[in-house]
């Protein structure tokens, strides 16, 4: 039974860690559709931060300068999306895709001269996992959340405090009136376009910090379309947390956890015989899952799961 606990938490371990980048661009997804803007762009925006933030830990040697830049990378691809669509009103899911584009075309051509190279140790020791006395024997979660790198705390430490941000505070209220009318809004003297502009890049950002831990933390080294596609189950996943940044945290363990079914399941023992799953199809499981889940969360129709109720349009002044 020991053995068994131990594997389990083991498991459970290598899934927060395969959903910590998740999670971050998750709460970027959150933040910028909060305020109404539907921004497709997250897979570019993690691309990007991951390559510049790599970049800047080969360059530099220091972790949190690495970390930042990457933040920045993503939140200047934001910035290009909330020009084109807050400020020129351009089409929304025109403009995500575009800037997922352009994310992939910077990280192509940064990868071109990061492959091949190791990170310097003052990165790789700075993001080690590490150990919290006492917290790590709770039970179960103990080892999950408490013997990993700072980074995959830090993942968690967001979410609360996005939460807390979103349905505590009175910016962030101003924040969700935004999302829900913004003409209403405006007439109560909020300024909808510093909003949008604010929560579009501090999205961006996240998500730039969220690529970033794959190449500094998670590989770490540069490999080419590292996120692999994690930037679109983000934006599914804030569905299926709906909108509820505490609840992204359980979208994007379960993300993890599917991935690590994949890890474990390529090789399973039946009656003394070895059969070897194709890891392409084990791969799939996450976005099947998320498939799944979009489709059951599209057939509930209760009002607390609804999306913002301006996402996707572009707001009009003079209409008012």
């Amino acid at each position: 039974m020991s053995q068994f606990i131990t594997s389990l938490e083991l498991f459970l371990q290598l899934s927060a860690q395969m959903g910590t980048h998740v999670l971050f661009a998750i709460l970027g997804g959150i933040l910028c559709e909060k305020v109404g803007n539907l921004n497709l762009g997250v897979e570019g925006m993690m691309l990007m931060g991951a390559s510049v933030g790599f970049a800047t830990g080969l360059s530099t040697g220091n972790p949190l300068v690495s970390v930042l830049a990457a933040g920045i990378a993503g939140a200047v691809g934001a910035l290009i999306y909330g020009v084109i669509t807050v400020t020129f009103r351009g089409n929304q899911v025109v403009t995500g895709l575009a800037l997922t584009t352009f994310g992939t075309g910077v990280s192509g051509f940064l990868g071109q001269s990061l492959s091949g190279q190791a990170l310097p140790e003052t990165i790789t020791n700075f993001f080690a996992a590490y150990t919290v006395p006492v917290l790590v024997d709770i039970p179960i979660v103990g080892r999950m959340l408490f013997e990993q790198s700072a980074y995959v705390q830090a993942a968690l430490i967001c979410a609360v405090v996005l939460y807390i941000y979103l349905n505590k505070t009175y910016i962030g209220l101003q924040a969700r009136a935004i999302g829900e009318n913004p003409a209403a809004a405006d007439a109560s003297g909020i300024n909808v376009t510093a909003y949008k502009y604010l929560h579009i890049v501090a999205g961006g950002f996240l998500c730039g910090v969220g690529g970033a831990y794959l190449s500094l933390v998670f590989v770490p080294r540069w490999q080419d379309n590292i996120t692999a596609g994690a930037g679109w189950i983000a934006v599914a996943l804030v569905i299926f947390s709906t909108w509820n940044p505490l609840k992204a945290i359980l979208a994007a363990y379960l993300f993890g956890i599917l991935r690590g079914v994949g890890f474990k399941m390529q090789n399973v023992g039946i009656g003394g015989t070895d059969f070897k799953i194709p890891t392409q199809l084990l791969d799939m499981l996450p976005y099947l899952a998320t498939i799944l889940v979009l489709v059951f969360m599209t057939l509930r129709k209760k009002k607390e799961n609804q999306s913002p109720a301006a996402l996707g349009n572009a707001y009009f002044r003079e209409e008012r």
